[in-house]
């Protein structure tokens, strides 16, 4: 009698290993987004991009900064890309750094190297505005690096320049 009810009270612990065991294959199916790359000319509306093709080539020898018409620095954006999940590659222009191993948190990211930190900056629809709370840490500037996040069409604006779009980045990594 005793010994068979220790052979019934296993079957029901290996019927829930089993389930245990099973359970990931039974899980909802991953509600992760599918992340899209972004090229940084997506970013910019159509009538924007037959403004740049129309200029006149830039003389790099001249006096002053080079400028950029008028109607390009509105900041004008392409409603499609709103809540994007995106993926773009770009360069760092930090805005708040935290804690002593100097964490970014927060910055500019912008398609090439020395952006906003020459004058003029680009565009407001070619800087994105990214938070990212884990922050990372960066050796020099001129890495280029990867974000990752859901893009949204949304003006910020400090001191340095004015952009047309923020993401609250899920991942920021070295572009490799």
């Amino acid at each position: 009698m005793f010994t068979e009810s220790v052979r019934c009270s296993k079957i029901p612990v290996i019927f829930l290993v089993g389930i245990l065991l099973a359970s990931p294959l039974l899980a909802e199916p991953d509600n992760r987004p599918e992340w899209k790359e972004v090229d940084w000319l997506e970013l910019m509306p159509p009538e924007d991009l037959l403004l740049l093709e129309s200029m006149p080539e830039i003389d790099h020898d001249g006096e002053g900064p080079v400028t950029l018409p008028d109607e390009i620095m509105t900041g004008r954006v392409v409603p499609e890309m709103d809540q994007t999940a995106a993926r773009i590659p770009g360069f760092v222009v930090p805005l708040k750094v935290v804690g002593s191993e100097q964490r970014i948190v927060e910055f500019f990211l912008v398609p090439y190297y020395g952006a906003c930190i020459h004058v003029p900056p680009p565009p407001p629809n070619q800087i994105i505005h990214v938070t990212y709370q884990p922050g990372f840490t960066l050796d020099v500037l001129y890495e280029p690096m990867w974000v990752q996040g859901v893009l949204r069409t949304e003006s910020v604006e400090n001191d340095i320049a004015l952009a047309s779009y923020v993401i609250e980045a899920d991942l920021v990594e070295p572009y490799e």
